[in-house]
């Protein structure tokens, strides 16, 4: 290796997770400057970045976690080209890294975040780093965050959904009730925590589908306004989080569960990310 030593390129392999002969040559290019070496490899990075700009990075990895105090959570997205590089370990660490340097810092929004810093290096910098390393587009895609009384989270075996929800009562020890609703969030994707949080833009649509297909069964002209409202209440039934039927006991509500567990405790928000398959 010439004047670079072993133990040089395992040093700086544990600082970008870069392969030994790329460490090598890199130290070797910057004449063993271990700045300029990080420096040459995220330069390696850009190239690759530009090489595979149209690529599609579909796959990744998913996470939600929160704070220890339970009042800060977050969801985030590493995505990149392939399955394989998703569940690489190195990868799942990179994205762990990242969420929990998010966590610390409470970062609030995905610009805030690619500003923050892992080992001296920006997570912009870090993904660009990571795709000379790996060689795949490497990029966030995704990030969310919420503040309240009590955050909990939920990640999908997998590690490609995940969900967080922001609830009103801050008593850690309903941590566990928020996974529940977490886990529901994941799994039945509601559109909003209630009715009002559903848009007029998309009731109205579900207004005309009912009255159309009220129209199709032949019922009487008079009728369609009241039956379609009808069938209305069921699209609240089957959308908002409050309403839905709870996973673990579809005879009760997600609200008649929070209820039994306290009977102030209702979700102020929540956000839900999931990679398509």
């Amino acid at each position: 290796m010439g004047n670079i030593s072993a133990s040089d390129v395992n040093i700086l392999r544990k600082k970008t997770g870069a392969g030994m002969m790329d460490c090598k040559n890199a130290l070797v290019e910057a004449n063993g400057d271990f700045e300029k070496a990080i420096d040459v490899l995220r330069k390696k990075g850009q190239k690759v970045a530009s090489k595979r700009a149209d690529r599609d990075a579909t796959e990744g990895v998913v996470l939600a976690r929160v704070s220890e105090d339970c009042k800060f959570g977050a969801l985030i997205s590493i995505n990149c080209e392939t399955d394989f590089v998703a569940k690489n370990e190195d990868f799942v660490a990179l994205t762990n890294q990242i969420l929990d340097n998010a966590i610390k810092e409470g970062v609030m929004n995905s610009e805030d975040l690619k500003k923050t810093s892992i080992n001296g290096l920006t997570v912009e910098e870090k993904l660009l780093e990571q795709t000379g390393v790996i060689g795949e587009k490497i990029e966030l895609g995704f990030y969310a965050s919420i503040k309240d009384e009590l955050v909990s989270a939920y990640t999908h075996h997998g590690n490609k959904l995940a969900s967080i929800a922001g609830l009103n009562v801050g008593d850690k020890n309903l941590f566990e009730s928020g996974k529940d609703v977490c886990m529901q969030i994941a799994a039945m994707n509601p559109l909003g925590v209630n009715e009002s949080d559903i848009s007029q833009d998309v009731l109205d649509k579900e207004l005309e589908i009912a009255k159309d297909l009220a129209r199709k069964e032949g019922k009487p002209e008079q009728m369609i306004e009241k039956i379609a409202l009808g069938r209305l209440g069921k699209f609240f039934k089957e959308n908002t989080l409050m309403k839905q039927a709870f996973i673990k006991d579809s005879k009760k509500s997600i609200e008649a569960y929070l209820k039994e567990q306290n009977p102030d405790l209702k979700v102020n928000s929540f956000k839900r990310f999931g990679l398509s398959n």
